[in-house]
């Protein structure tokens, strides 16, 4: 899909202010309230926005360790099988099959070091994966980042800064 600068300044402000309505939208931009819902709605078919849902943070619910586990999995089970076992883990937030040394790679969150363990031994016990490789992370700087992508697409070129293009 192609994405323009008011495709960028709807989303803009719809990650900054989540709960503005359409009509609230349209007069801080200064374009018509259809052009907003057209636009969202646009972007929402074509998955460019693929929801709506609240941001949750782990940190705030005692979950203050983060960390990056790669695993070596059984190569019979299949990644879909492994996926499927492993989601039932809640401390697991993401799980990516990767390219390299290992087979997956997972962001779990925990309470604490020796959460963090227990999280892992879970993940040992469902017999799915043979190895993991833990680092944990020190500091987040800025994660799911995803509007200077969508600023660069409408732009056409490398990622630009917000005053280039609003």
């Amino acid at each position: 899909m192609e994405i323009d600068r008011l495709d960028v300044r709807i989303a803009d402000l719809f990650a900054d202010n989540p709960r503005i309505s359409v009509l609230e939208a349209s007069r801080v931009l200064g374009v018509a309230r259809a052009t907003v819902s057209a636009r969202l709605e646009r972007m929402q078919r074509s998955g460019v926005i693929n929801g709506w849902g609240p941001r949750i943070d782990p940190g705030s619910m005692g979950y203050g360790v983060t960390a990056f586990c790669s695993l070596i999995i059984h190569q019979d089970s299949g990644h879909d099988a492994v996926a499927e076992a492993l989601a039932e883990i809640p401390e697991i937030q993401e799980l990516h099959t990767v390219s390299g040394e290992s087979d997956l790679l997972a962001r779990v969150t925990a309470r604490s070091n020796a959460d963090l363990q227990r999280v892992i031994d879970a993940i040992i016990a469902t017999r799915t994966v043979i190895r993991s490789s833990s680092v944990i992370v020190l500091n987040t700087h800025f994660e799911a980042r995803t509007l200077p992508l969508m600023r660069a697409a409408a732009s056409g070129g490398p990622a630009a800064g917000v005053g280039d293009l609003l």
